[in-house]
């Protein structure tokens, strides 16, 4: 099944009466900006991963989260599909929109509410920037950690929405370690409030389930963010290797060592030539994996751990090792690595980026496996890693204006996610399901895990409305993938089984 031609889903939608929709949206919120006329959408027909295009019913622009609250109650009677979208630098088809449903865009709701020094958090409204948090605590000594290399431009609730990571991410955590608290809209439009200010709060953790729910549970209208001190000093080591195996090797060998890295990067010789060519980070560009190790803290701790992962890496058959000689040094080599998606895009018209996550201890093994299935499907790959806690990138480069080779691109990333998940890994670390791994998901889950992820669908969006077709198969459509058979029955919620 080719997803990326997947024109079931729209076509399952029961049309909606557009005009009757515009003027109950109108009438209610007469200073909502509503895109509707064909010219104006298309600008939001796909996300960062622009493989998949759909043009919106209607696009939705509030400044208020109480137009976000009227948006929803109204939709909710007409029964029409919602699609929450924030910056639109996702990239599995999260945020795709429906020929037949609204498209939510919560960018305009792009303020900083309030910083606590002392309490070490902030407090933001889903369309903020990433690295704008970061900068407005900088005056207090503070940053908001998980750190995507989109952040210049990805907002907090698209990183909640899809749980994202980052470079430093392998030390501080992922979005979900970060957070302490949501405000969140159900599709009915009622308030709720997931964590507290407070250590622990009652109840279940919501806060967590919502974390990664890429927007089908319900709509965040605010964020409240842990903010960390920034640390005294952080240095980076380059480490060339003249093989990819090694430089997977070397990974596991300096958490084994009881090191835990800042962050711990890793570009195959591909990515390598790319980035210098872009960015002139300075790389290596004969070797054939780098890695990126950089340790921060104070002074005395810093200077002893450098020397520690520098006679691992050479233990570990690193040809060169090199220390970032200052500043500057430092934030060129992170450049060269948090511009690799852009860089590889020079190389070749179009390239898929995958994301998928594997044991550590499997990462020598699974480059060689993406390396047989590259010369398999006569597509180049280059790879991009988070290496410390195992989320890889594997960005396929391929024409599509050549007869077939999207087919490829897509056929070859499937078969990289189930390689991760028959090593005991996962199809994503950081960008989410989608609309990109949707038939992975049949291979990743059984059919009683996927009806229970329903049952939580179900709980909290009944008629399916929030963003349908997205993160879950139905049982139906794995079968068709061919991943699991289905006996008698059906999935014991048929409201959403049309999706």
């Amino acid at each position: 099944m080719n997803i990326l031609h997947d024109e079931r889903l729209d076509g399952a939608l029961p049309q909606v009466d557009k005009q009757g929709l515009i003027n109950a949206l109108i009438a209610a919120l007469p200073d909502l900006d509503l895109l509707y006329r064909t010219e104006d959408l298309k600008p939001y027909d796909c996300d960062g991963l622009s493989a998949y295009r759909t043009t919106p019913l209607l696009v939705a622009l509030p400044h208020h989260v109480d137009e976000v609250q009227v948006i929803l109650r109204i939709c909710h009677q007409r029964q029409v599909p919602v699609v929450p979208r924030g910056a639109g630098t996702g990239l599995s088809g999260g945020a795709l929109p429906l020929a037949q449903g609204v498209l939510l865009v919560l960018a305009r709701l792009n303020q900083i509410q309030h910083i606590d020094p002392n309490a070490r958090t902030a407090r933001v409204q889903p369309g903020v920037r990433n690295l704008a948090i970061s900068q407005a605590a900088a005056p207090y000594g503070l940053y908001y950690a998980p750190d995507p290399s989109s952040q210049i431009a990805c907002s907090i609730g698209g990183n909640v929405a899809e749980n994202a990571g980052g470079v430093h991410c392998l030390k501080y955590g992922l979005t979900v370690h970060n957070l302490v608290k949501l405000e969140v809209l159900t599709v009915q439009g009622e308030p709720l409030t997931l964590g507290s200010d407070a250590l622990d709060s009652p109840g279940f953790d919501l806060l967590a389930l919502f974390t990664g729910s890429e927007g089908m549970l319900g709509v965040v209208t605010e964020v409240t963010v842990k903010l960390l001190p920034r640390p005294q000093v952080a240095r980076v080591l380059l480490a060339a290797f003249d093989c990819v195996e090694k430089a997977g090797r070397a990974v596991a060998d300096i958490i084994a060592a009881g090191i835990i890295p800042g962050g711990l990067e890793m570009m195959d010789n591909l990515a390598i030539r790319a980035a210098e060519d872009f960015i002139h980070a300075g790389y290596p560009v004969e070797a054939q994996a780098i890695l990126l190790c950089e340790l921060d803290g104070v002074e005395a701790d810093v200077q002893e751990d450098c020397e520690r992962v520098r006679q691992v890496l050479e233990a570990a058959g690193a040809t060169e090792v090199r220390l970032a000689r200052d500043e500057a040094e430092r934030v060129r080599f992170w450049a060269g690595r948090k511009n690799a998606f852009p860089a590889v895009g020079r190389l070749s018209p179009d390239y898929y980026c995958m994301d998928g996550t594997i044991a550590r201890r499997e990462l020598p093994g699974v480059l060689q496996g993406i390396a047989a299935l590259s010369a398999e499907y006569d597509l180049r790959v280059a790879n991009v890693f988070h290496a410390g806690d195992g989320n890889m990138h594997p960005l396929i480069l391929f024409d599509a204006n050549v007869p077939g080779e999207l087919e490829r691109a897509e056929a070859l990333g499937g078969k990289i996610l189930e390689m991760c998940v028959a090593v005991g890994g996962s199809i994503t670390g950081e960008h989410g399901v989608g609309r990109e791994k949707i038939n992975q998901m049949c291979a990743q889950f059984s059919a009683e895990e996927l009806t229970l992820f329903h049952a939580v669908k179900a709980a909290f969006d009944p008629s399916g409305l929030l963003n349908p077709g997205k993160n879950i198969p139905t049982l139906h459509r794995c079968a068709e993938f061919g991943a699991m058979h289905i006996h008698h029955g059906q999935l014991p919620f048929p409201e959403l089984e049309r999706f």
